[in-house]
């Protein structure tokens, strides 16, 4: 059995699930409204102040979206209540970023500016010169946004320069030696 599919889902005040057919979950709440299509097969019902998620029969397929159907719908409803935010920082000589309303302009060594426009439902904000926090409800969506930002220029296992997300270790590497 599921460890993660079987336990069920308080559901905080304010915050209101609806399932209707084809397992189309709506979830609201004071930050805003999630909706999402869940895997077919799987049973999800409000029980009181609570979601509780089952799978109709012991398949490999089945089990594998008992948990997954089970944290999706976790994840909405933390995400209308509290939102997610990741944190990305900007390392290297001459490396900063600035907001101007929806457009996050990245200045990364190139030889231009690198723009990027704030997707639906996700928020980009600037401490500083070298912080990028991203925020939002969708937790998938604050995630690939995060990534698309780190992509424009990887951290190097040298110097350490780049973007690299607060939580992020770089491994480092030993440069070149001279001759002897």
């Amino acid at each position: 059995m599921s460890r993660i599919g079987r336990m069920p889902i308080a559901i905080p005040a304010g915050v209101t699930v609806e399932v209707a057919e084809n397992n189309k979950v709506t979830v609201k709440g004071p930050k805003g409204t999630l909706e999402r299509v869940l895997p077919e097969g799987m049973d999800i019902k409000v029980e009181g102040g609570e979601v509780v998620v089952s799978r109709p029969n012991d398949l490999k397929k089945m089990k594998s979206f008992h948990g997954l159907t089970r944290t999706l719908i976790m994840n909405m409803v933390v995400g209308v209540t509290d939102g997610f935010e990741k944190k990305l920082e900007v390392n290297g000589v001459g490396y900063r970023a600035s907001k101007s309303g929806k457009t996050l302009t990245l200045n990364l060594g190139y030889s231009h500016p690198v723009e990027m426009t704030d997707p639906e439902g996700v928020e980009s904000v600037v401490e500083g010169q070298n912080v990028i926090i991203v925020k939002g409800i969708d937790k998938e969506k604050v995630g690939q946004f995060a990534a698309e930002i780190r992509d424009k220029r990887r951290p190097e296992p040298y110097k350490g320069k780049g973007i690299k997300y607060a939580d992020e270790t770089i491994r480092r590497k030993v440069g070149k030696t001279g001759k002897k």
